[in-house]
């Protein structure tokens, strides 16, 4: 990492009424903001992507679920509870944060939705190990919220279970969505597969660590959050054989980045890349698996804007930002996307 980076850099004033309460009428109803080859900028709708890809091309997604991570509750003495469920880690086992007036210790029990209680077995870290009576998933489904992120002002309701999740999530275990890919719908995705483009999967369980704020100045002291990720053996196949072919590996979200990137030292044939990774993308990174992004517009001083910044570049990506502030896009989970091709060497 380039030691010289500093958080300032990543910094921008956006006003708030340009955060996306909630999202577009239609999944590809939104506009899509393309950053061309040579760093030029032009206004277009998601609905013209196709147009902008090419048969050998292969798009990236990230296949996780969001899952209904958000309980409430209260404590055997009355307390009120919050509880955000991070990584189930056994079938009946989980690691939350927990927000409360006073931390609860190792052995208590915690009375969940007035339907079933949690045992805390103890921490790890900032986060707490819970033993569930049932299996985690199960009542989730059941009693759990859609875990809104916090710059939405709303409760999460059935819109947004629906909304805040891809058309093709099939592995439960984020609390985020991968939220580039929320504006592709069936009948896009039956579009692209009729041009020749390919398509691929990876897994990355979004965690809640993606909305926490970079605390240091120098970003080389930065600790990077952790995420669990896999990449199948026949992913790693087809973004080989699409670069060999003289196609673009085009990751959809900055997850699928991170997931593509983190199996990079990954040998083909091999089996699939699998783990956790807690890699730190910025300016200076060179890319190994990624050749162009399809992505939101991320918040100010976050990694996600330093992991764009370093494919796209510093400068195209505060011109991008200061164009669509300007424009009026909407910005974040909810609103607008980008596609930022790699600039010419």
């Amino acid at each position: 990492m380039n030691p010289k980076l500093q958080l300032s850099q990543f910094d921008y004033e956006l006003p708030p009424e340009l955060i996306a309460q909630s999202p577009a009428a239609e999944r590809a109803g939104s506009r899509l903001l393309h950053i061309d080859t040579t760093g030029a900028l032009h206004d277009r709708r998601f609905i013209d992507l196709p147009g902008l890809l090419k048969p050998r091309d292969l798009l990236v997604f990230n296949d996780t679920r969001v899952i209904k991570a958000r309980l409430r509750g209260h404590k055997e003495s009355g307390g009120k509870i919050e509880i955000l469920v991070e990584r189930i880690t056994e079938p009946n086992i989980a690691l939350a944060h927990l927000k409360a007036s006073k931390s609860p210790r190792a052995g208590s029990v915690l009375m969940i939705a007035e339907a079933f209680s949690v045992k805390v077995l103890g921490r790890q870290g900032e986060l707490f190990e819970l033993e569930f009576p049932e299996r985690v998933l199960d009542l989730l489904d059941r009693h759990g919220a859609t875990p809104l992120p916090p710059y939405i002002e709303h409760a999460a309701g059935r819109d947004d279970d629906e909304r805040y999740q891809t058309v093709y999530a099939r592995e439960p275990g984020a609390v985020a969505a991968p939220t580039a890919g929320l504006h592709f719908d069936t009948a896009m995705l039956a579009r692209l597969a009729a041009l020749g483009v390919q398509q691929a999967f990876v897994t990355l369980h979004v965690g809640a660590g993606t909305f926490q704020p970079v605390r240091v100045e120098n970003l080389s002291e930065h600790i990077m959050h952790t995420e669990r990720y896999s990449v199948s053996e026949q992913t790693l196949e087809q973004v080989h054989a699409t670069r060999a072919a003289g196609g673009r590996v085009i990751a959809v979200g900055t997850t699928s980045v991170r997931a593509l990137e983190s199996a990079a030292r990954h040998a083909p044939g091999a089996g699939p890349a699998e783990g956790d990774t807690s890699l730190f993308i910025t300016p200076g990174y060179r890319f190994s698996n990624v050749d162009a992004l399809i992505t939101n517009f991320h918040l100010p001083q976050s990694t996600l804007l330093m992991l764009v910044s370093a494919l796209a570049g510093m400068e195209p990506i505060r011109r991008a930002y200061a164009h669509a502030i300007q424009s009026r896009y909407r910005f974040f989970s909810y609103g607008d996307a980008m596609f930022i091709e790699t600039p010419k060497s």
